[in-house]
């Protein structure tokens, strides 16, 4: 695992690039976990929320809307993000 923060945005980037969504919020919330598992210590980068709305859901089942979100981060998730919760919504 990186020492490294992922960032929000850093994220929300890369959902963009590999969803085109019509709407992507992403939220740090590691400030949220300081002190449990996984936390970095930093109170950034580690525990995200993600809100995501995209055609290239409509059609599909809940865990495949989430398989799409989770391989469009997997090389940040590889990189220390400990938690994501996703909220993923066909338009």
């Amino acid at each position: 695992m990186s020492s490294a923060s992922i960032t929000a945005s850093q994220l929300e980037a890369a959902l963009c690039k590999a969803l085109q969504p019509e709407a992507c919020t992403v939220t740090d919330d590691s400030a949220q976990h300081a002190g449990h598992a996984g936390a970095n210590g930093t109170g950034s980068g580690t525990h995200f929320s993600v809100h995501v709305r995209a055609r290239c859901f409509n059609g599909l089942s809940h865990v495949q809307r989430h398989r799409l979100v989770y391989d469009a981060l997997r090389d940040l998730i590889a990189q220390g993000v400990h938690a994501l919760v996703i909220k993923a919504e066909p338009v």
